[in-house]
């Protein structure tokens, strides 16, 4: 195999998974704070993760298990597990996932479909249950072992090998401690099982997907093979339904009460109280959270909050505190706060992004002032301290008496990781990311009367006397994701398509998080206008201050939210843009899923003008500039049907436009080497002909 060094860029960055690879994850710390769990491919081109240990005393590393040695060959995972990684977002293999009991004795894992436990102090690993594991756990005592196979939870006892399902129960529809669709999908929840503290029961999610439609994904380049039918909830259909029940180690069963909620958005468990529910009618105006009462299954309400549009899902709350205080997200003033027993800790102006651990005391992520960067803060008594303390966006794990701290900046490529006792650097955690060799040649930007945060890159090396440049947007610019962070590794893509000969732009307008509720809220019913007129005047705002931009030969290329933005630009703006690359576009909302659509959209019933006026099918006829279409035909997140609809439009309208479909991909962009390089090559070379052939026209 070709040395990476010796790639081209875009092979380089498919083959460390956008340079990823060999960088530390999933952290998980001692209770005595004498070492760190994590994860770590041997190099920046492995993609095989294996699970590290850190000593805090010495420094040392130490390698656990040993995922080459284990598995030498391809994986083979279960079908629930591969689904797993595409909710996920996961593009990485060996140990991906693992659990500890909470005196770090044992940890348990899946490697191919395989359970193996490993003893934290002899350091011998096991191997338990030989195929089709997902999700295994220890209890917090570690003596026993939950996991999901064949959608069926299992408990396992460590001492004797004891094996049994929870919960007899026939049906293919049905499934026992695994996340449906939506939550993995749309609500972050990839659980769905939850250990009692004292480790004797677990509350597990029965989900039945019988009621959900069921949509066809086919196999066009190999049609020896069957059709993959797959439960889909579009926007205005029946989702799966939830329910809970609380399962003993002696065989107990306890219902959990039924109540008028449709969505599990969390569940938290923990010494400091009873079980917590964050539930979610069908419109997500409301948040209650419940709290469980395991001996008979009732529920109470001990927290409720509603908003006139949604109420947003942030991560790590509810949960409890130790000596019992509800800890939750609230909003003052449109600011996201924490707020711990009914009063909120976080300063107004500090726009809280998610919990990470809630102990005596609690750790936690925000954005200040500049949502372009993201925080890792802890709370002291009263007060709020900032732990992370360069410019950037930074990840935090552990607690808020020993954090470990990934930090992404725009001085450096890959992350640097250090481990913090109380506050103060002890230890740091090796990374072994591959250099892109790139430096965005980048001018960060904040624009028009909105103050749109944005970041233009120029070619390197590039002089405004040697002429105007075509300019590229290449924004995601949909609600709950952000393009324009301060990390170095956020732009890389972005500089490779400068480098091409575009000045690309890259801007985040209203509905992105960082700023406050009141701004992500203004998309409420009006994705198309406001999402594509923060992009328009991000432009415009660019051009008047940057004279080197060619405003007469304008593109715009996304993917997913972004392929929809894109096709929607030049649907509805050929004024302003001429030629549109559309990666997996979204192109009518009655065929998204319920929960993110709905969310915004309402459903397709109640709300029929809202989704004609956002859809890109009802305008297909008013294209008049170049329009390639891209999608994945084994995309199960946003089916082809969308391009294909799309496309079958512009068709009967008379509508010249360019389809390219990828054989057997999914929403995740191709990652083989020589597909990933030649797919984008495809996209800047056709981008280039279609503003060469705009410049000859207005010659």
């Amino acid at each position: 195999m070709t040395d990476v060094d010796d790639l081209p860029f875009l092979r380089k960055q498919a083959r460390t998974q956008r340079f990823t690879l060999g960088a530390p994850k999933e952290f998980r710390v001692a209770p005595d704070g004498s070492r760190v769990l994590f994860l770590r491919a041997e190099s920046g081109t492995d993609p095989r993760h294996s699970l590290w240990s850190a000593d805090l005393a010495t420094g040392a590393e130490t390698k656990l298990v040993d995922a080459v040695e284990l598995l030498p060959g391809e994986e083979e995972l279960p079908p629930e597990e591969r689904a797993r990684r595409e909710r996920a977002r996961e593009t990485g293999g060996g140990v991906v996932h693992y659990g500890v009991d909470a005196g770090f004795t044992v940890a348990a894992f899946s490697l191919s479909g395989k359970l193996y436990t490993l003893d934290l102090a002899s350091g011998e690993v096991t191997l338990r249950v030989d195929g089709a594991v997902i999700d295994p756990r220890p209890n917090p005592t570690g003596t026993h072992v939950a996991y999901v196979q064949n959608r069926r939870l299992h408990v396992m006892e460590l001492a004797t090998g004891e094996d049994r399902v929870l919960v007899e129960e026939d049906g293919d529809d049905i499934a026992w401690g695994l996340a449906e669709f939506i939550a993995a999908e749309e609500m972050d929840r990839t659980r769905g099982y939850w250990w009692a503290p004292d480790g004797r029961s677990v509350l597990a999610e029965r989900s039945d997907r019988g009621p959900v439609p069921r949509w066809t994904i086919a196999d066009p380049a190999n049609p020896q093979n069957p059709a993959n039918v797959v439960a889909y909830p579009a926007a205005g259909t029946t989702n799966a339904l939830v329910s809970l029940a609380v399962l003993g180690l002696d065989g107990s069963r306890v219902d959990v009460a039924p109540g008028d909620w449709e969505y599990l958005a969390s569940v938290h468990w923990s010494a400091g109280g009873a079980p917590l529910l964050a539930v979610q009618p069908r419109d997500q105006k409301r948040m209650d959270v419940l709290a469980l009462d395991v001996a008979d299954g009732s529920t109470s309400v001990v927290h409720t909050a509603s908003d006139q549009h949604w109420i947003d899902i942030v991560g790590g709350v509810p949960a409890w505190t130790p000596d019992g205080r509800l800890v939750t997200e609230g909003m003052v003033d449109g600011d996201h706060r924490l707020f711990v027993g009914g009063e909120a800790v976080t300063p107004a102006g500090l726009q809280l992004r998610a919990v990470l651990d809630v102990g005596e005391e609690i750790l936690f992520s925000a954005s200040e002032d500049d949502p372009t960067q993201i925080h890792v803060f802890r709370t002291e008594g009263g007060s709020v301290r900032r732990l992370s303390t360069v410019d950037g966006v930074h990840v935090g794990a552990g607690s808020a008496a020993l954090t470990v701290l990934s930090s992404w900046s725009l001085e450096y490529s890959g992350p640097r990781v250090s481990v913090l006792r109380d506050g103060e650097p002890v230890a740091s955690i090796a990374t072994s990311t591959v250099d892109p060799d790139i430096v965005p040649n980048l001018t960060w930007l904040t624009l028009g009367e909105r103050g749109l945060r944005a970041a233009l890159l120029l070619p390197r090396g590039y002089e405004p006397s040697e002429g105007k440049l075509p300019v590229l947007l290449d924004p995601y610019g949909g609600p709950h994701a952000q393009r324009v962070l301060q990390s170095r590794n956020a732009f890389l893509t972005s500089q490779w398509l400068a480098d091409q000969g575009f000045a690309v732009l890259v801007a985040d307008g209203r509905g992105t998080p960082g700023r406050g509720a009141v701004w992500e809220r203004e998309i409420a019913g009006r994705l198309a206008d406001v999402t594509l007129a923060d992009q328009v005047d991000a432009l415009q705002a660019a051009a008047a201050r940057f004279p080197e931009l060619d405003v007469e030969r304008v593109a715009i290329r996304g993917w997913s939210y972004g392929g929809y933005l894109s096709a929607l630009a030049v649907l509805r703006r050929p004024d302003v843009f001429h030629a549109a690359v559309a990666g997996a576009p979204v192109t009518d909302w009655s065929l998204y899923d319920t929960h993110y659509t709905e969310r915004y959209l309402g459903k397709p019933q109640d709300e029929p003008e809202s989704y004609a006026h956002n859809s890109l099918i009802e305008g297909a006829g008013e294209l008049s500039r170049a329009l390639l279409i891209v999608h994945g035909l084994a995309d199960d997140n946003v089916f082809v049907a969308h391009a294909l609809r799309l496309s079958s439009a512009l068709l009967a309208k008379g509508r010249a436009h360019v389809f390219l479909p990828l054989a057997g991909a999914t929403h995740m962009t191709p990652q083989a080497e020589e597909v990933a390089e030649n797919l984008m090559r495809t996209q800047v070379d056709w981008l280039l002909r279609e503003l060469s052939a705009v410049e000859k026209e207005t010659a």
